[in-house]
């Protein structure tokens, strides 16, 4: 039996207090394992001027215990206003988001009575990074990073999991088809992984995310867990809670290498707080996950059944509640009652959750760096000339050639427009100039590019970024370009 673990928990707005206050009853009397220490956070932290919506001595308690329950929270309307989700998930390292997403056939209406997968999402890289830049009239940059330690993480966990929860397949997926690098960088982790003796039992596939979103609404029967990047696992794991039956039973674990923040996925709803109706069964959810996570996989399975008998028994909240299936609609406090009343019992119909206590660590690998060559570089202009003729520009950074660097091409929004462009391919206002070292071993320095980018700012063009171009090991680091 594990000792007591302190949590900080956050009540949030809306109707967050009501089903906060419910699930701690559950929890309560479920005999969990925990001691509570509550902090502030959401819209008056906003509008007291804290503007990711903690205050900064909150920070002293999440730091300290390093589990967050989490209420859902209001941001207010207007500018300035950060997320506070993706504050603490970055400032925390919780790397890894992960969602289950269960049937409840016939209590909770969906068209997969067997459907059971967990979404496990990658939680800090790719286009939420937030790195934006407007470098053209017409353009605007984000930028899509990918790391291998961020991959190895996340991919580690997803295996990890399964193993520790009895899971038997990790589907993968990816857009690696069009994003060779970054997403293929992800893809190229996973398979590896795969490979690994620890990990012979479990079954790996990989989908691209097209085919993989759609098989997620159509045949999530098929399917157990699911990794991916963070755009792609936002997206599809709210096709999953929907295709289940309802995103307002889902909870979610947001889990780093030392905290974790436990959640439910939908929001605060202030339209219907304070009148004893919402449904806590993303946040109980959550706080299951979060028993799971502290080693009280005892308390956990104690709740779950209690939950999933309730359902049975047809004592259901507005949000769920059906005539001829429900028996009984109630309120958020008359809910916790009656999960209350029914622990230690377990569902009849519904499969019963057995939760382990096998915990597990995340370890990421320390590969030797790779050998780095600078072959060339891509010039990014701003160039707005009457008729943006390619031909034009190309002769003029036909100038700029020298000391051990040539142009090799122009491209516009990814597509070769010189040399011997099409006319038809629309250009914008945004060039990416590529030149490539002219040296007998292919190979340039940065003293040559700073140099470069001085004669092309002689020539009065307006460069905007660049880009090195580099081998690793002898592997290209950079995609060619369409049409090169």
């Amino acid at each position: 039996m594990s000792e007591r673990t302190t949590i900080t928990v956050a009540r949030g707005d809306g109707i967050g207090p009501e089903i906060m206050e419910a699930t701690l009853r559950i929890l309560n009397a479920a005999g969990a394992r925990l001691d509570y220490e509550e902090i502030e956070i959401g819209e008056k932290q906003y509008l007291a001027g804290n503007t990711s919506g903690i205050a900064p001595e909150s920070w002293k308690s999440l730091l300290k215990n390093r589990i967050l329950l989490k209420a859902p929270i209001t941001t207010p309307l207007g500018g300035g206003y950060k997320s506070l989700n993706v504050t603490i998930r970055k400032s925390l390292g919780l790397f890894a988001n992960v969602r289950p997403c269960r049937a409840l056939t016939p209590y909770v209406q969906t068209h997969y009575p067997n459907m059971n997968m967990v979404i496990v999402r990658e939680n800090e890289e790719d286009l939420y990074a937030g790195i934006e830049h407007q470098q053209t009239d017409e353009v605007v940059q984000c930028l899509k990073l990918i790391s291998r330690p961020g991959s190895e993480a996340i991919c580690r966990y997803a295996f990890e999991y399964a193993l520790a929860n009895g899971r038997k397949k990790i589907t993968c997926l990816t857009k690696s088809n069009i994003m060779k690098h970054a997403d293929g960088l992800f893809q190229n982790v996973f398979l590896e992984m795969a490979k690994e003796p620890k990990y012979a039992s479990l079954k790996t596939e990989h989908k691209i995310i097209d085919i993989g979103a759609a098989w997620v609404a159509a045949r999530p029967d098929d399917l157990d867990v699911v990794v991916t990047l963070n755009l792609y696992g936002d997206i599809v794991s709210d096709i999953a809670a929907l295709v289940a039956g309802s995103v307002g039973l889902a909870g979610s674990a947001n889990v780093g290498f030392d905290s974790a923040m436990f959640e439910a996925v939908h929001g605060s709803a202030p339209d219907i707080a304070g009148q004893n109706i919402a449904n806590p069964s993303g946040l109980l959810n959550g706080a299951i996950m979060m028993l799971v996570h502290l080693n009280q996989g005892d308390i956990a399975e104690l709740i779950s059944n209690a939950w999933l008998k309730t359902l049975e028994d047809g004592f259901h909240p507005a949000d769920i509640y059906r005539p001829g299936i429900s028996k009984e609609k109630v309120g958020t406090k008359e809910f916790a009652d009656a999960v209350i009343a029914r622990l230690g019992q377990k569902p009849a119909q519904l499969a019963p959750e057995v939760f382990s206590n096998n915990s597990f660590k995340v370890e990421l690998t320390s590969p030797a760096p790779k050998k780095k060559e600078l072959k060339g570089v891509d010039v990014f202009l701003n160039w707005n000339q009457p008729g943006r003729n390619p031909d034009q520009l190309g002769a003029l950074l036909e100038k700029a050639n020298g000391d051990g660097l040539k142009l090799l091409l122009i491209t516009n929004r990814g597509v070769k427009v010189y040399p011997d462009g099409l006319p038809d391919t629309f250009r914008s206002d945004h060039w990416r100039c590529r030149f490539m070292a002219d040296t007998a071993d292919g190979l340039c320095s940065h003293q040559q590019i700073i140099s470069l980018l001085q004669r092309v700012s002689n020539l009065g063009l307006d460069f905007i970024k660049t880009e090195h171009l580099c081998d690793f090991d002898g592997v290209r680091g950079y995609t060619l370009a369409q049409g090169e």
